[in-house]
């Protein structure tokens, strides 16, 4: 408990400061009206998903007895969010820009460091508590509610936070093809860690 504890109070720490420091790297960079950029830094889901990783891990640092995020399935859908962020980006937006100073720290924080230390502590602390494999279902409403949100708010306001999902310049028919690839990372994942889960809580019989 001591150790988990730990885990989670420094995860929590980086996490804070990585989002902060994009907060204020975003309105900083003055290429929008405030109001605007708030709204677009809550339009991405690498921050999205990093707030969600905070939160969770703060709440477990300072209160472990969370029910809701102790949860084998709560932790375990929190590792596949924040994994696909990592791998989305190190995969396919890595090459589209070359950050510097402290925007490549919190990139690297954000996208790199932050995804492997939560995929750690599931391991470390989440992979042996058995899971049901129709938990998956329930996981992937979090992507669709976002995925919903970008394109609303994208028809409008003009703004997508992802080239895959820039429904004005690369039209609807693609963007629907590319979330269906991206549905398909998080279902994969999602079945990956149940059955390893699954697999490791069988093997102590």
């Amino acid at each position: 408990m001591k150790r988990s504890r730990s885990f989670m109070a420094a995860l929590s720490l980086l996490g804070w400061f990585a989002l902060t420091a994009q907060f204020y790297l975003i309105i900083n960079s003055e290429v929008a009206p405030v109001l605007e950029l708030t709204v677009r830094f809550f339009s991405y889901f690498t921050i999205l998903t990093n707030l969600m990783v905070a939160v969770c891990s703060t709440t477990l640092w300072l209160y472990p007895g969370s029910r809701f995020f102790s949860r084998a399935g709560t932790l375990t859908a929190i590792t596949v969010y924040i994994l696909v962020v990592g791998i989305i980006y190190n995969v396919v937006l890595r090459l589209l820009w070359q950050p510097h100073g402290l925007q490549k720290i919190v990139d690297e924080l954000l996208h790199s460091v932050i995804p492997l230390l939560f995929l750690l502590y599931w391991a470390l602390f989440t992979a042996r508590r058995r899971m049901d494999w129709k938990q998956c279902w329930a996981w992937l409403l979090y992507p669709l509610v976002y995925f919903i949100f970008i394109l609303g708010r994208g028809s409008f306001s003009g703004f997508y936070p992802y080239p895959f999902v820039d429904a004005a310049r690369i039209g609807i028919p693609q963007v629907l093809i590319n979330a269906l690839g991206v549905a398909g990372i998080f279902l994969l994942l999602s079945l990956l860690f149940i059955g390893v889960s699954r697999y490791l809580t069988s093997a102590k019989k």
